[in-house]
């Protein structure tokens, strides 16, 4: 690798949810091409989240912009259209003349995946006010509304009436979802 001063972040267009394959076509074409001194990293930013499927908390992994990844590279005609002729890349933001990123935004992008890494976040995300049916635990097949929402602890307070009197119980996001109209 040439050294980084010469190497800028910019942003690359690609087929939404093809990203993967389209980073990993371009580093192919990198080393075939043998222009590694003109390439540098290539980042997909990603951030872990929790869902419930089926009462099941499960982790999955969300990019934050889907259909978009950075590449750090030296522009000159090789290395660009090396870029653009890659599969499942539609080019550069910015078409024929990308401006680079400035590098603070590529810091703060790169600890928004460092930290979304460390603590999934949650998908489901609940408001205070709204109705959820709960589907685990003693309070099962009650509805309520929800009076406070802990996302650290993934837990909410819901407010059930019980025997026609409103009782706050509190309860995980695995014991809870959206409430469902009746049609």
């Amino acid at each position: 690798m040439s050294e980084t001063s010469k190497l800028k972040w910019y942003v690359v267009n690609t087929y939404s949810g093809h990203e993967n394959r389209a980073k990993l076509g371009l580093e192919e074409r990198i080393v075939n091409g043998g222009l590694e001194a003109f390439f540098g990293e290539i980042l997909i930013p990603t951030e872990n989240v929790m869902e419930m499927v089926k009462g099941q908390r499960r982790t999955s992994t969300r990019k934050f912009y889907p259909g978009y990844m950075f590449v750090q590279m030296e522009i000159n005609d090789r290395s660009f259209h090396l870029v653009k002729a890659t599969p499942k890349i539609t080019g550069f933001l910015g078409g024929q003349h990308p401006s680079p990123v400035p590098e603070r935004d590529i810091k703060g992008v790169q600890s928004a995946v460092d930290s979304g890494k460390e603590k999934p976040k949650t998908k489901v995300s609940y408001t205070v006010g709204e109705t959820v049916q709960v589907i685990d635990g003693p309070f099962t097949t009650f509805s309520g509304n929800i009076e406070d929402v802990n996302d650290e602890k993934q837990k909410v307070k819901v407010v059930v009436s019980m025997f026609g009197r409103a009782t706050p119980v509190e309860l995980d996001f695995k014991q809870i979802e959206k409430h469902q109209e009746q049609a």
